[in-house]
């Protein structure tokens, strides 16, 4: 470890610390002692505010009330930093109350002028792909507040331009391709839902303990999901197609490739038509369907595409 990487790591570890001696920093860093004391001296240097206290048992310590002292990034950390905010702009709601803007004027203020002028000239030349939605969702903060509170809300959800009302103690929120989703169970019924969090017009969280912990929803939730009347399906596609998978499929759906390269999986109820919308995408790159009942829905919706074609 270079040292400039182990002061870094120095000031996080110490930071979370009253008291320290020499041995710590010795056996942590494998250091020897006249190392460990120049670095404790180059950490004063960087202004973090240790003191000594001399006697048989002397140790060091470091004042209370004080800043975390300036953290030193890599060129490659500066990087990964920027990229990972470069993803915030494609969507038009957080559940953060922040401004990128703000955001990257902080992050430059820790950065050298030199690193400034790095992440700026590879602005230019990375470019990083995104489908930037027009649809706020105001209510991001208070279903992750719930989320982290283990609580339930009363929500009114706009489906199909009718409004309806639920109880739901959501468990997770995703992001795809610049939407967002919260995931819950209806209070009552335990029934699975995803919903479109831009189509939530009010929400309100109620004081009413919950029936399960986060934990116990996020891995009971496929299990939740999968309904007793489910429909299993296998989708054997062509091996170069499974790039089409990789890019985006569902937590209900597996792919195996072995002689062949099939997708399997099961939908509910009611699901068949996005199930079938899904495997439109792949094309002329599918080979068998099952159940029949699937191949039909697909067969329908192309014949009803086509016919829609002709008459342009």
């Amino acid at each position: 470890m270079k040292k400039s990487e182990r002061l870094n790591d120095m000031i996080r570890y110490l930071n979370s610390r009253e008291y320290f001696n020499l041995n710590d920093l010795m056996a942590k860093y494998n250091i020897s002692k006249s190392t460990a004391l120049r670095d404790i001296s180059s950490l004063e240097q960087l202004g973090m505010p240790i003191f000594s206290e001399h006697g048989r048992y002397g140790r060091y310590g470091i004042l209370k009330n004080r800043l975390l002292s300036p953290i030193i990034f890599t060129i490659d950390e500066v990087y990964a930093l920027y990229f990972a905010m470069l993803t915030l702009e494609s969507y038009q709601s957080t559940p953060f109350h922040l401004s990128v803007h703000k955001l990257n004027e902080k992050f430059e203020n820790c950065l050298s002028n030199n690193q400034i002028l790095q992440i700026h000239k590879m602005k230019k030349v990375l470019q990083f792909e995104v489908n930037q939605h027009k649809n706020v969702s105001r209510f991001l903060d208070k279903i992750l507040r719930s989320i982290l509170n283990e609580s339930t809300c009363k929500i009114q959800y706009l489906k199909n331009d009718e409004q309806k009302s639920y109880h739901v103690q959501f468990f997770k929120i995703s992001a795809r391709f610049g939407q967002w989703y919260a995931t819950g169970i209806e209070f009552n019924t335990h029934k699975y839902r995803v919903f479109r969090c831009d189509r939530i017009i009010f929400i309100e969280e109620q004081d009413i303990a919950s029936h399960f912990s986060i934990d116990e929803l996020n891995s009971r939730s496929l299990e939740m999901y999968q309904s007793e009347k489910r429909i299993g399906f296998e989708v054997e596609i062509l091996a170069q197609a499974k790039d089409i998978f990789y890019k985006e499929h569902y937590p209900s759906m597996k792919i195996e490739i072995s002689t062949k390269t099939v997708v399997k999986g099961f939908f509910n109820p009611g699901e068949e038509e996005f199930i079938a919308n899904y495997f439109m995408r792949y094309g002329h790159y599918v080979i068998a369907v099952k159940p029949e009942s699937l191949k039909q829905i697909i067969q329908e919706k192309i014949e009803n595409l086509f016919n829609h074609y002709q008459k342009l």
